[in-house]
């Protein structure tokens, strides 16, 4: 696979990402939705292991890092899923495009790395200052929006403090091994959800797109994606990587528009330029080489 197709590709699934949740949790319920999601993402692991022949680690410190990333993928996940209900999907690819800000703060305060620099800590405080305003908008067509807005965000800090704590714990596994050991962890804890928000009641009804949605998730969404990231990484520096962050929230607020009739009001799109100015800010030191070419 060459590098650049690997990137466009990231780009693709990311930005549709957040559209394929909400129309899979509007059209089955949130938490069978995550749960029918995460079976498959799974099911797909295991084919990968056998077909591929990847051997997967079960000591201790593999275990270990297995329940962390599992348990945080969990809870992460329902948040998510619950306030995509409420929120327009493209201000779930902008609030998830904080990600290097959150996982920079928790390493700070947990790997005492010393990564927030004053340039970043003014990155940090653009990026604070568009989530306040996003905050205060009486977003149209969702009475629990601001609630929905802040599960989003709550899932996002939480995946954040998984990826450190993965770090932290310093165990060397494979990426498909690691994707296989937190879904095998989080999927009975998916079940449960499923079992007490909606009493293990199949959808009444599945529509197409909603089928559709759960099963490109599955698939591309949980594994692909990841796959395809793991590789970019070892290939690409880091400035082109963190470029990711920046693209994917502009595409997804335009399919979000396009193809789900989606509005943002005028002191909500403020918000967003302020967190994409912010996230320029945090990743500047990184993005300064991007006139090198990419490798192929």
């Amino acid at each position: 696979m060459s590098v650049p197709a690997a990137y466009l590709g990231i780009i693709l699934i990311w930005s549709t990402t957040p559209l394929a949740i909400q129309w899979s949790a509007q059209g089955a319920g949130f938490s069978f939705a995550v749960m029918a999601r995460m079976v498959i993402g799974l099911a797909f692991c295991l084919a990968l292991l056998r077909v591929t022949r990847t051997v997967m680690p079960w000591h201790a410190a593999a275990r270990r890092l297995y329940a962390a990333s599992g348990m945080a993928l969990c809870a992460s996940m329902l948040f998510t899923y619950w306030g995509a209900l409420y929120v327009p999907s493209g201000l779930i690819s902008v609030i998830f495009g904080l990600m290097p800000l959150a996982a920079g703060v928790f390493s700070a305060l947990w790997l005492a790395e010393r990564t927030l620099t004053p340039l970043r800590l003014a990155g940090l405080a653009l990026a604070l200052a568009g989530l306040w305003l996003i905050f205060g908008q009486p977003w149209p067509g969702a009475e629990r929006a601001t609630l929905g807005a802040a599960a989003v965000v709550a899932g996002l800090l939480l995946q954040a403090l998984g990826l450190v704590w993965t770090k932290r714990l310093g165990v060397g596994v494979s990426s498909l091994a690691l994707t296989t050991g937190s879904l095998a962890v989080a999927v009975p804890g998916f079940a449960l959800a499923w079992l007490l928000f909606d009493g293990a009641r199949l959808p009444a009804e599945l529509s197409a797109r909603t089928g559709a949605a759960i099963v490109y998730l599955g698939v591309l969404g949980s594994v692909v994606g990841f796959t395809l990231y793991y590789f970019v990484i070892k290939h690409l520096d880091t400035g082109r990587v963190a470029l990711i962050a920046l693209l994917t929230p502009v595409s997804a607020l335009l399919l979000g528009q396009t193809l789900n009739h989606e509005r943002i009001p005028a002191m909500g799109w403020a918000g967003i330029a302020l967190i994409g100015a912010g996230l320029v800010l945090y990743e500047w030191r990184a993005l300064r080489p991007l006139r090198r070419p990419i490798i192929s």
